[in-house]
């Protein structure tokens, strides 16, 4: 008998029973990831009308490049490439006692190193922000560098919580993995709301610190139900086979995040010398985008990823190909469309979201025109998740690596040439540019390791989608127009009206394309929602 829906999260909630459908999974990832990306918007629009698009937002942006990059070298490169598939493969081979074994040493080893290097970089905090953001100086300089000596703490807490979250994808229990985002923003939003008016500006900081510890806690108890043990021999966990074959595995990888983490060193250390403001407004955008990006892009590729580490380990090839095949084309069926979606609406978007307070019409504007230039190059950023963890699953670190070396230095040179004509619009066309040069790398040597990837089933979807998509964009364009000569857009209101109106027809539109074009992939999603959500017994269990 099938579970209704909410009996069925309660039974993932509760239980902790794994997910084993690709389909299943990025469902109970994109569902937690709306609310994580709309208490996001959420956060973003009480930061906006608190203090606009100014100084005190871009010191807050700016104080997270170097804890974020510590982040990203010790925790994501680890995980992503290296921890996930080692730790899957010994529990596919049921040698679970090593697998915890993994964790401790692993655990053990990023906490000792994170802790040092904070302390380190908290001492040299001054000089190292100077550099980072050249443009800010006197006071503002001084307030970027006590948030950046606070903000140190997150990547402790986050470091744990991201290996107890390696766990959990490993074991397919998605849906407490998927919550924890969520308690990072609530921490972040009560920092906003309540510590900023105890104690100033200073409590966005905390709040974050709050955010990490609350993203750690929530995931301990599943961990521990799956069976963790803090198994450790201090004096011999770097002995460990398999945390030398994690760091072996990481070394490429964490280079290539180094690599990404520049691009973002590079938009902080340009967008310093701009307007005050610009490094907000280019988060601000960012954050705007990176929803479609989270719940699509992220969610397929996680979910995807250990069954395409499990097919590498039992040697199945066509498996691997067939799942890499079927979420890339998913991915790019909701993506697609989104993308359009917000470049056609991207001024009501930016309105409805940041139009209260301190945010002003200069500002709203300058966010439209980053948010669209960044749009052009979402399907790019929704695929590199996948195509990267199928290097990962593979466990080749280095072909990325180098990819994502070589797309820098295209953005490095894209800004340069541009920021001077198109100012903080210059570093969104930028990234946009290398991270499509990114995407296709990736995909052409992914595709030239197989000798192919279901190409005939790709093509044919992908450009039935454009399709659909461009049709339903001429919708929009038409119904806003239209809206326009009965609807002044004066209020929120009346703005979220033709938003929500446009939003229809555009989706109506896109639908009847999928009807007449025969999208499978809209088929596909139709049987999700009837039938998956309730059974996971379909063809799509690949467990």
């Amino acid at each position: 008998m099938r579970m209704s829906i909410i009996s069925f999260f309660r039974e993932k909630l509760i239980n902790g029973s794994p997910i084993h459908s690709v389909a299943g999974a990025a469902l109970v990832v994109s569902v937690m990831g709306i609310l994580s990306r709309l208490l996001g918007l959420f956060r973003d629009r009480i930061l906006a009308a608190k203090f606009g698009a100014g100084d005190e937002l871009d010191v807050y942006y700016a104080a997270f490049r170097m804890p974020d990059l510590i982040y990203n070298l010790l925790v994501v490169g680890a995980l992503s490439a290296a921890f996930i598939p080692v730790f899957t493969g010994l529990v596919t081979k049921e040698k679970e006692k090593e697998a915890w074994k993994l964790t401790s040493s692993l655990m053990t080893f990023q906490v000792i190193s994170i802790v040092f290097i904070s302390i380190l970089f908290s001492i040299f905090a001054p000089q190292v922000m100077k550099i980072i953001t050249p443009g800010f100086s006197g006071e503002k300089l001084d307030e970027v560098v006590r948030f950046t000596r606070i903000m140190f703490l997150s990547p402790v807490f986050l470091g744990v919580s991201a290996i107890f979250g390696g766990v959990l994808v490993s074991f397919k229990r998605f849906l407490v993995y998927s919550i924890a985002p969520i308690m990072y923003n609530i921490g972040i939003i009560i920092g906003a709301l309540l510590f900023v008016d105890r104690w100033g500006t200073i409590g966005l900081a905390w709040g974050v610190i709050l955010g990490a510890v609350l993203h750690m806690l929530i995931q301990y108890p599943a961990v521990k139900m799956s069976g963790f043990r803090y198994i450790l021999n201090p004096r011999k966990f770097l002995k460990d086979r398999n945390l030398n074959k994690v760091f072996r595995l990481m070394v490429p990888r964490s280079l290539a995040v180094g690599v990404t983490q520049i691009n973002l060193l590079v938009i902080t250390i340009f967008a310093s010398t701009l307007a005050s403001g610009s490094l907000a407004i280019f988060n601000f955008a960012n954050n705007i985008q990176s929803v479609p990006l989270g719940l699509f892009g992220i969610s397929f590729s996680m979910a995807a990823f250990p069954i395409l580490s499990a097919s590498v380990a039992s040697g199945d090839r066509k498996k691997f190909v067939h799942v890499f095949s079927k979420t890339f084309r998913r991915v790019l069926f909701f993506v697609i469309p989104a993308s359009v979606f917000i470049f056609m609406l991207r001024a009501e978007i930016v309105r409805i979201v940041f139009g209260a307070g301190e945010f002003d019409w200069e500002d709203t504007e300058a966010t439209l025109w980053v948010l669209g230039f960044l749009s052009i190059s979402l399907f790019a950023q929704s695929l590199i998740p996948l195509l990267a963890r199928s290097f990962y699953a593979l466990e080749n670190t280095k072909i990325p690596f180098y990819i994502a070396l070589f797309s820098e230095a295209v953005n490095i040179l894209c800004v340069v040439l541009l920021i001077k004509k198109f100012e903080v619009m210059g570093l969104a066309l930028a990234f946009s540019i290398s991270t499509i040069v990114n995407m296709g790398l990736l995909f052409y040597f992914l595709r030239r390791f197989f000798g192919g990837l279901d190409d005939k089933k790709i093509i044919d979807s992908v450009s039935k989608i454009i399709l659909g998509s461009i049709f339903s964009g001429m919708m929009i364009y038409v119904t806003r127009h239209f809206l326009g000569n009965f609807i002044d857009l004066n209020t929120f209101m009346e703005v979220f009206s033709q938003f929500s109106i446009s939003v229809v027809v555009g989706s109506l539109s896109f639908i009847a394309a999928c009807y007449w074009l025969r999208i499978k992939e809209f088929h596909d999603f139709k049987s999700s929602i009837l039938v998956k959500i309730f059974g996971f017994d379909s063809e799509d269990n690949l467990s």
